[in-house]
């Protein structure tokens, strides 16, 4: 080759889709398998590790669903008269009492919860009722004959005993919780938390409440971050700014992965001749650089670093870009399912929604767009009209992304692909 025919630059790799990234970063790590037993009142957003199964049906007897008469259909009149039918009331059952068996020709005033006396067959509300005074509890005029079975709730009809109420890799919300409390779980084996390192490079990065020099910018990702991975039940090791210098950054990863299962940061991983932290995790690890195929985002970085005294042992890492908007967004599509798999959660990927778009997107991009939306009074989608990639006010008035396919415009009725932000944190 002459000294004048310049070198071929290296070719570049191919952008990754998303799917193909995450299929990367899923069959790389696995379950920490470490659990831990905590008070089912301080379970909220861990993941279970065992299954909870019911020793006990729920409910655990026939019970009322509503303050009324028991009755049976027997003592009423196949054809009610306007009249209705008078019969006395023989007991009164409150919520947590054990009833007779009721007897014939009579009913029982019941309360909601309460359980149903023996023979009783029907429930009827007490809006379908007049009560009658008179000597013991008096009696009760029955305007409407009920359904047989009416108002009550059959023993085991929610939760049959020896049935799994909740399955290991679920995510508890509210709702589990109540639901093992319910069948008498007092305490729970889940996942222990993910221990995840998170700090920041750049000398141009300033803390709110400092002075904003010249040149500097708040450091908005660091705030992001560390919410999304409280949201996610992480136990966060916050390392701050760190200079931006090799000896500072590589200081700052042993220090990380000492104890950290995971290191996160954002922004500071390219060529240029001021970003220290890629070849820092190159020096202490190992490290991918990632073009992904998609918009905002694109950069991704995915690696391990040593841990310092631990042969064979490594802290992941995961650099995401340094734009606010390209941050959120990759986190919530490339490293929620990781911490997810992590916990060993059975569900990682988000769950989405076909809804009508109420908007024109006719730029497609070739790469897969992920837009900020808000559902309209309409039950349609609107787009904040400035999708660039640091414009973080997207995200607080949005409710989710669209999903738009590479190449795919969009007119306004075409139905698309919804990301709520409730099902991404």
């Amino acid at each position: 080759m002459s000294a004048e025919t310049p070198a071929p630059s290296p070719a570049r790799k191919p952008l990754l889709s998303l799917d193909e990234a995450l299929a990367r970063l899923l069959s790389a790590v696995q379950p920490l398998g470490e659990t831990e037993t905590l008070s089912t009142f301080d379970a909220l957003g861990r993941v279970l590790a065992t299954e909870v199964r019911s020793q006990l049906d729920v409910p655990p007897h026939d019970n009322s669903a509503m303050d009324g008469y028991a009755l049976r259909l027997a003592d009423l009149p196949a054809d009610q008269s306007t009249e209705g039918t008078v019969l006395p009331v023989s007991q009164r059952v409150p919520a947590g009492s054990v009833p007779e068996a009721l007897q014939p020709g009579t009913a029982a005033r019941i309360f909601t919860g309460a359980p149903v006396p023996a023979g009783a067959d029907a429930v009827q509300m007490q809006e379908h009722c007049e009560a009658i005074p008179g000597e013991g509890l008096g009696s009760v005029r029955v305007l409407d004959r009920p359904d047989a079975g009416a108002a009550i709730r059959r023993r085991g009809e929610d939760v049959q005993a020896g049935s799994v109420v909740l399955a290991a890799g679920h995510r508890l919300d509210p709702a589990a919780l109540g639901l093992a409390a319910t069948v008498g779980a007092a305490s729970l084996t889940v996942a222990r938390r993910v221990r995840v390192a998170l700090f920041s490079t750049g000398d141009e990065l300033a803390m709110p409440g400092e002075p904003l020099k010249p040149g500097a910018i708040y450091n908005s990702n660091r705030f992001t971050l560390r919410g999304l991975l409280q949201q996610l039940g992480c136990e966060v090791q916050d390392l701050g700014i760190v200079p931006d210098t090799l000896d500072a950054t590589r200081a700052a990863l042993r220090a990380a992965a000492a104890s950290a299962d995971l290191i996160l940061t954002s922004g500071g991983v390219s060529v240029g001749e001021e970003d220290h932290l890629r070849p820092a995790v190159q020096a202490e690890g190992q490290l991918d650089l990632w073009q992904m195929a998609i918009k905002p985002g694109k950069p991704l970085a995915f690696g391990a670093v040593r841990r310092p005294g631990q042969e064979g042992r490594q802290a992941w890492f995961i650099g995401l870009p340094g734009n606010p908007v390209s941050s959120f967004v990759t986190f919530l599509l490339a490293v929620r399912p990781v911490i997810l798999r992590l916990q060993g959660a059975a569900d990682l990927a988000p769950k989405a929604y076909l809804l009508r778009a109420d908007f024109n997107w006719p730029r497609a991009d070739k790469r897969r767009e992920f837009l900020r939306a808000r559902l309209t009074p309409q039950g349609g989608l609107e787009l904040f009209a400035n999708q660039g990639s640091g414009v973080l006010s997207s995200a607080v008035w949005g409710d989710g992304l669209v999903d738009v396919a590479p190449g795919t415009p969009i007119q306004a009725g075409d139905t698309v692909r919804f990301l709520p932000f409730s099902a991404l944190q």
